[in-house]
C-alpha cells in the first residue's frame, strides 16, 4: 500500500473550502472536473456509511465507482471527512481531508490518501509512483478557494 500526507494553507475561510467536499457536484467539480456525475445509493442521518455512485472521466474512458463516506465531522473550525471506493477492481482507493479554521479567513487543509493495489500485477506501478498528483490537487483546491474568495470580496 502506498500513502500520500500533504497540508497547505489557504487564504479561505473554512466553510468555502468545505463546499468543495461536501457540497454539490458543481462545487466539487471545481476541484475535482474529472468527476462527471454523482448520484446517492444510500444517505444516512450521520452522513458515515452513506454511499454515491460516481463517474470519473480518464481521457476518454469513462470509470464508475460507488464511494463510501468512511469518517465524518462538521463542527465550525473543524472538519474531516474520509472517503473510499474501489478503482478498476484493480486499486483501492482511500481520500482523507481534514480542515482546521485558522481565523476567519485562512484554512488549513491536510490531505491523505492510500492506495492499495488489488492484483500482484499492479503493485509495481506503485513503486514509482510521486506524490505529484496529490501536490497539484491542493494547489488546485488553494487556486479555486482563493480566487472565489476574492471575487466574493469585490
Amino acid at each position: 500500500m502506498k500513502k500520500w500526507t500533504r497540508d497547505i494553507e489557504i487564504n479561505a475561510p473554512i466553510e468555502q473550502v468545505w463546499s468543495y467536499f461536501g457540497g454539490s457536484l458543481e462545487e466539487m467539480q471545481k476541484i475535482m472536473p474529472q468527476v462527471v456525475d454523482q448520484k446517492p445509493l444510500k444517505i444516512t442521518e450521520e452522513v458515515v456509511g452513506s454511499v454515491y455512485h460516481q463517474k470519473y472521466k480518464e481521457g476518454k474512458r469513462i470509470e464508475e465507482y460507488d464511494v463510501e463516506t468512511l469518517e465524518y465531522l462538521n463542527k465550525q473550525d473543524h472538519k474531516k471527512m474520509k472517503i473510499g471506493f474501489t478503482l478498476a477492481n484493480m486499486f483501492e482507493i482511500t481520500a482523507f481531508y481534514e480542515l482546521q479554521k485558522l481565523n476567519e479567513n485562512k484554512t488549513y487543509l491536510k490531505y491523505t490518501t492510500t492506495n492499495r493495489p488489488l492484483k500482484w500485477f499492479v503493485k509495481v506501478f506503485l513503486i514509482f509512483a510521486s506524490d505529484k498528483v496529490v501536490v497539484e490537487f491542493l494547489e488546485r483546491v488553494k487556486h479555486v478557494a482563493e480566487t472565489e474568495t476574492s471575487k466574493s470580496r469585490l
